[in-house]
């Protein structure tokens, strides 16, 4: 059976995609890096690599033998957690996907980890729902912030709901202050996340139930983006509440809550269940309480 250590070496190799870069990662030179890799496959009598004049991915086998490899070090690396636990040491990295939309609250929950444990160190990776899902069963991700419809109900916590508003540049928007309707934003030139993000699909699914056809000018994979736009006066944009509120404050802009019909979507917390519960995680769930 492989030792720990070379389970680091898939590990790295997936994360670089790339022998050199994985090898440097590892402190170790590349020609006993691929030897040690050879050796695994020799352990296996399977190939775990595919193999050209560079890295050209894992073979079917080899992604079973690394999501294991990722778990296995998930769990050792909980032990070495609690173990420092127990001389209130708390340390190590957490990696959490996150849904564009939940990046502020994510911010937020980092904010209260880091206050309570300064030398853990939290990596927020934004994600769709979808990958979020695929990550967390791979063992690539800790923990998911993400909407619960869709989700295992036996795995998610509800944390809040999503609420939307139209904001849009001064010229663009139908008024000043207050309130606008789905079918008055779906007549404005509109700046959108790309169809495959949650959030698009339940604005288009929102937009065909009331019998709209928007008029899309732009698509971006990230909120960033979308709001250069209106900022910029070239679109407006549908966007949740808690995004408008931290990452948009142009002044020639005007931020209306959409109402016909007043919809919420709820955002909630997945982490795989574990057995015991590493204490990073367990100081990641009390953040996350902090943070509602």
């Amino acid at each position: 059976m492989s030792e720990i250590r070379d389970l680091k070496l898939l590990v790295s190799l997936a994360h670089h995609k790339h022998f050199s870069r994985a090898a440097d990662d590892c402190g170790i030179s590349q020609p006993a890096f691929s030897a040690r890799i050879r050796k695994m496959e020799h352990e296996f009598s399977i190939p775990l690599v595919r193999r050209g004049n560079k890295f050209l991915g894992f073979t079917r086998e080899g992604e079973v033998v690394l999501k294991w490899a990722r778990r296995l070090l998930n769990d050792a690396e909980g032990m070495r957690q609690e173990i420092d636990a127990l001389r209130n040491n708390m340390s190590g990295k957490l990696v959490v996907g996150t849904i564009p939309t939940a990046l502020p609250f994510a911010a937020l929950v980092s904010s209260h980890l880091r206050a309570a444990h300064p030398d853990l160190s939290l990596e927020l990776q934004s994600l769709s729902s979808r990958q979020i899902e695929i990550r967390l069963n791979d063992y690539s991700l800790d923990a998911g912030i993400t909407y619960v419809q869709g989700a295992g109900p036996n795995n998610i916590e509800r944390l809040y709901d999503e609420s939307y508003v139209l904001i849009a540049p001064d010229h663009l928007a139908p008024r000043q202050s207050g309130q606008a309707t789905w079918a008055e934003a779906a007549q404005l030139p509109l700046c959108l996340l790309t169809p495959d993000m949650r959030n698009r699909q339940f604005v288009d699914d929102v937009f065909r139930r009331i019998g709209a056809s928007p008029t899309v000018v732009m698509e971006a994979n990230g909120f960033t983006a979308v709001l250069v736009q209106v900022a910029r006066g070239n679109a407006a944009t549908i966007a949740p509440r808690i995004v408008a509120e931290t990452y948009f404050s142009a002044q020639a802009s005007v931020k209306l809550e959409l109402i016909e019909p007043a919809l919420t979507q709820a955002i909630g917390l997945l982490i795989k269940e574990q057995n015991p519960v590493p204490p990073v995680i367990a100081a990641f769930r009390k953040a996350v309480r902090r943070s509602l």
